[in-house]
């Protein structure tokens, strides 16, 4: 573990995927074909801590919704890539423009398009139920599932690491 709380000490960028890790994965469908998502509140509060602390935030997601838009707007995530096919290539783009090391970036996937930039980044962990092969790649779990959790844990870690969570742990977003 001390080797996790060492990489998660180096986190200046902490990049999340949506479907599956801020969401439990379900996609709700209107009639009108409008997409419908659930968000954990406490993961969208670990969230605002972990931005509050000085960590940037940053999505990058296979699909494009406007609910994810708002959502990321609210919780102050200004770095938002939707529809993002090829993940690495967004995370190239963002981690040249924000002139960070790989090693000072954290990733929380659950699925195999995730894996070519969980294989880039210091930290790359993993929601309690992701695929068995980005289980296998990552370098944490956490014992949470998706959208039910994960991504308070994975933001926790950080601060932890960072010696920040104490501090952040009585503030409201």
């Amino acid at each position: 573990m001390q080797e996790i709380r060492n990489r998660a000490a180096a986190i200046r960028l902490a990049i999340f995927d949506v479907d599956g890790v801020l969401t439990d994965g379900s996609l709700y469908l209107g009639d009108d074909g409008q997409e419908y998502k659930a968000f954990n509140a406490r993961d969208g509060h670990g969230m605002v801590m972990l931005r509050e602390s000085g960590v940037t935030l940053a999505v990058i997601t296979g699909r494009s919704s406007r609910v994810v838009t708002m959502r990321m707007k609210g919780l102050g995530v200004n770095h938002v890539y939707q529809g993002q096919r090829d993940k690495l290539a967004a995370y190239l783009e963002l981690r040249e423009r924000l002139g960070v090391e790989d090693a000072a970036v954290a990733y929380l996937g659950d699925d195999v398009i995730d894996l070519p930039v969980m294989r880039q980044v210091g930290l790359a962990a993993a929601v309690a139920d992701a695929h068995p092969m980005v289980r296998a790649e990552a370098h944490w779990h956490t014992t949470a599932h998706g959208g039910r959790g994960a991504a308070r844990e994975f933001c926790e870690l950080i601060m932890d690491a960072q010696g920040t969570l104490a501090r952040l742990a009585g503030q409201r977003p």
